[in-house]
């Protein structure tokens, strides 16, 4: 199964370098996830645009077997819709794999139950109607009944009377039934690239966060729309968990048993974890971990002898 990771260096450079605390934590979790699932994939794919390149690959040197530039096709999309290079990624494939987010560690291989699913996720995430941080009514109010709006036949019918909503965690997320992934991403990226769609979600304040609901609640809803569903190519579609709910994942001793590592949300800028990462990187990589402080600026970059810097060739 391909290992998969997206960057998509515009959204970072905008606004998503700070949810890191520093350029040498995000270095290192790069490192560190990257060269952690290598021992459990047969092959790898970075999903990029020249700039990602530039720092990941040129600069940092990560070994890839493949490197593909197709984010450089999100010129003038709206940054605030910062996990689709994931979905651009998701389109991209044309065989099982798994989608590994950056500040997530494969200490272990995934379950075979996991990955012979026909789709598989870290973890399903229920609303909470008090707390929820999927807000598809936003994107109803915004869109409904507006000329050129749209929303995916999934989306409308996962909002039915009756239905309960979820959203799927991501940190990891793929599997065998590759035609729906892909029909899956077309879908989010049509919300958030359709013209009329465009128009009318410019005016949706605090935009970012809800990228999580183009991307996390919209697979569930596709599932569920298609699941059993007679005429649609998908109607075997399935779903497998690494953790069985959130507070599973959460549990620090039911991660370590299963080998998994997610810093999510402020992990990243917890200087406990930030330490544990250093620490691993220097004990176990220490070459790239050098690495890593150079390219942060930690250090003066190293140079060749006519002064250009060190860099290495991309596919």
């Amino acid at each position: 199964m391909r290992a998969v990771w997206s960057f998509w260096h515009e959204p970072f450079a905008d606004h998503r370098a700070s949810a890191w605390g520093s350029e040498t934590t995000h270095l290192l979790a790069w490192a560190l996830s990257v060269t952690t699932a290598r021992r459990h994939h047969s092959s790898t794919q970075l999903v990029t645009d020249d700039a990602g390149a530039r720092l990941l690959v040129d600069r940092l040197g990560l070994p890839f077997d493949d490197v593909s530039l197709g984010l450089n096709g999100l010129r003038g999309t709206d940054p605030s819709w910062w996990s689709i290079g994931k979905l651009v990624a998701i389109g991209q494939q044309t065989e099982p794999f798994v989608h590994i987010d950056a500040d997530v560690f494969l200490w272990n291989a995934l379950p075979s139950h996991v990955t012979s699913a026909p789709v598989f996720a870290q973890n399903p995430e229920q609303f909470d109607p008090a707390a929820t941080y999927y807000r598809p009514e936003v994107f109803e109010a915004a869109l409904v009944g507006r000329a050129g709006g749209w929303l995916p036949d999934e989306w409308s019918w996962h909002r039915r009377a009756g239905v309960e909503p979820r959203g799927e965690c991501c940190g990891i997320v793929g599997g065998t039934g590759v035609e729906f992934l892909r029909h899956y991403a077309a879908q989010a990226l049509r919300l958030v690239r359709e013209p009329g769609n465009q128009r009318w979600l410019r005016a949706v304040r605090n935009r970012p966060p809800l990228t999580i609901t183009v991307e996390q609640y919209l697979l569930a809803a596709c599932i569920e729309h298609h699941r059993g569903r007679l005429g649609s190519p998908f109607r075997d579609v399935d779903i497998a968990y690494l953790f069985a709910s959130w507070a599973e994942a959460a549990d620090e001793n039911r991660a370590a048993e299963l080998g998994f590592t997610h810093l999510i949300a402020d992990t990243k800028r917890d200087p406990v974890y930030s330490r544990r990462l250093h620490d691993r990187m220097r004990r176990d990589h220490p070459h790239l971990y050098e690495r890593c402080l150079d390219v942060a600026g930690e250090r003066p970059t190293q140079t060749k002898a006519d002064g250009s810097p060190n860099r290495t060739s991309r596919n």
